[in-house]
Order: C-alpha cells, then sequence, then structure tokens
C-alpha cells in the first residue's frame, strides 16, 4: 500500500531533516543591509554605524513551525526605536538592494510581513479574542498551535551580579522588558488548516498572539531580523526540538526552588552545573 501523504503545513518532518535544517537557519544570510557586520560564524549580526541599513536574513527559509531566536547583545543610546522582526517571501540572493528598512520599505515590496517590537504592549489581541493565558514560566514547553517549542532556550536571563537578584521574580515571570539586553526573540510561521500560516512572535517564551495572518505556505519564507536604532548588535540562538536534557530540568528545578542566583554558589553542586544554573 502507498504511504499516506502529508496534508499541506504537516509539522510532521523528520527528526534528522528537522534538525539539519535548524543548523542551517540558524544563521544569518550572507546578504544584508550595508550597516551590519557578521562575525566569522554568521551568528552575530551588528550595525556598525548610523541606525538604519540593518536588515538581516536567515540562511535559510525556515520550516513551519521553526523559530529563529536572536539574542540582543548589545544597545545603543540616542536612537527611537527597536528591533523588528517578521517574515518575507523574498529570496535575499534575489534582492538588487536590500532596502534601508524594514518598515516601510521591504513591507512596501509586498510579500513580507514585519513587526517593530516595543519596550511593552507587544501582544496581538484580534478583535472578538482573548488574550492567551501566559502559562507557567516553569512549562517545559510553549505551545503554539500544532507547534510546541522547549521554552527554556526561549527565555532572556542575567547575568549572576550583585544586584541581578532584584531581577529573578522579573525574569521567572517573564517580563523582562523586549527591548532589554540579553531580552530573547524570535519569530515563526504555524500553518493553519485552510492552508495559510500565522506568524508569531515570541518574546522571551511568551508567544505574542498572531501578528499577521494569511501567509502563504507554498513558498520559502525567511526570517527578516531589522538591527534597528537603538538596538546594535544580536545574535542568534538555536533552538533543539525534542525533550529537554536532565541538565536543563535541574536547571529549572534548582532555580525554582532558590531565593536567587547568587544563592547557587552555597549549593553542594558540581562547578559546571553551578555556572549552568547561574549564566543560562
Amino acid at each position: 500500500a502507498a504511504a499516506p501523504r502529508e496534508r499541506p503545513g504537516s509539522l510532521k518532518i523528520a527528526p534528522a531533516a528537522m534538525a539539519a535544517r535548524c543548523r542551517l537557519a540558524a544563521r544569518f544570510h550572507h546578504i544584508h543591509g550595508t550597516n551590519i557586520r557578521l562575525d566569522a560564524s554568521h551568528t552575530q549580526a551588528t550595525r556598525v554605524e548610523s541606525f538604519a541599513n540593518g536588515l538581516c536574513f536567515s540562511q535559510e527559509p525556515l520550516a513551519p513551525g521553526q523559530i529563529f531566536l536572536v539574542e540582543i547583545e548589545e544597545k545603543e543610546l540616542g536612537w527611537c526605536g527597536h528591533l523588528r522582526v517578521g517574515l518575507t517571501a523574498h529570496d535575499p540572493q534575489s534582492l538588487e538592494v536590500v532596502p534601508e528598512y524594514s518598515l516601510p520599505d521591504l513591507v512596501n515590496m509586498g510579500d513580507t510581513w514585519v513587526f517593530a517590537i516595543t519596550r511593552s504592549h507587544n501582544r496581538v489581541v484580534l478583535e472578538g479574542e482573548e488574550a492567551q493565558a501566559r502559562g507557567r514560566p516553569w512549562e517545559p514547553f510553549l505551545l503554539i498551535a500544532r507547534v510546541r517549542i522547549p521554552r527554556d532556550t526561549l527565555v532572556g536571563r542575567s547575568r549572576p551580579g550583585r544586584y541581578s537578584h532584584i531581577l529573578d521574580d522579573l525574569y521567572k515571570m517573564n517580563v523582562l522588558p523586549a527591548t532589554a539586553r540579553r531580552s530573547r526573540i524570535g519569530v515563526l510561521y504555524a500553518p493553519q488548516p485552510d492552508g495559510t500560516a500565522d506568524m508569531h512572535i515570541v518574546i522571551n517564551g511568551e508567544d505574542m498572539g498572531p501578528s499577521a495572518r494569511g501567509l502563504p505556505t507554498t513558498r520559502p519564507l525567511y526570517a527578516v531580523i531589522d538591527v534597528f536604532a537603538s538596538t546594535k548588535s544580536v545574535r542568534v540562538i538555536p533552538v533543539d526540538y525534542g525533550f529537554p536534557s536532565l541538565q536543563t530540568l535541574c536547571r529549572l528545578v534548582i532555580q525554582k526552588h532558590i531565593v536567587h542566583r547568587l544563592a547557587i554558589d552555597g549549593l553542594d553542586l558540581p562547578p559546571l552545573l553551578k555556572s549552568f544554573c547561574q549564566h543560562e
């Protein structure tokens, strides 16, 4: 008997194929804005001057449900505006000139959906819908439609320091400001029953809701990262789709039961586990 055919938009992708595709897409494309400099690994993008011409793209199109996640590494004072993220059906290789701005330039070319990240109010609630529940911050997976993503990698955290314990409750509740340094922001598309897709923005492990709807799933979709204005440098964070490791589960339990991360130093734990719990 013939093997059953997958429906359009199905997320049943072979684990090995998904892993290989994720590794390829977890880099920036060599086509980018004129003010962007990539590091040797193509995982860090830095805007070297001005506040514009900071467009970047994923190296490969995203698979359905695959998140392209970046962490804000550097900020620059004196500019208004922050990171912009989204998706485009334009192959970066086909662009004669990389637009100066994602909004409005790239969007005006059509087949592009971009969301401007603000310090707050990023959640999208459509008319007639209620805001989605945030869920408990210790739940190991974030669920978006049929997409299931390990939450731990999605959450930005502070480095331990003299005053970092003051922020611990904020980090645990996932209310770190979206535009803050070390905040993690991702974009993905979730296929829908009608054959289209919704674009979702994820900020520090929280789904902001469908920021665009009706995206075509018949064309390759690339992630768009606009390193704009006060956002100076970002780094791609690879996301493994699978069960959390034992090390990750241990970290979640430890962080849940301590007063603040500086107290980890006093625990009778292997040094490598202590560092893992404090720094990530």
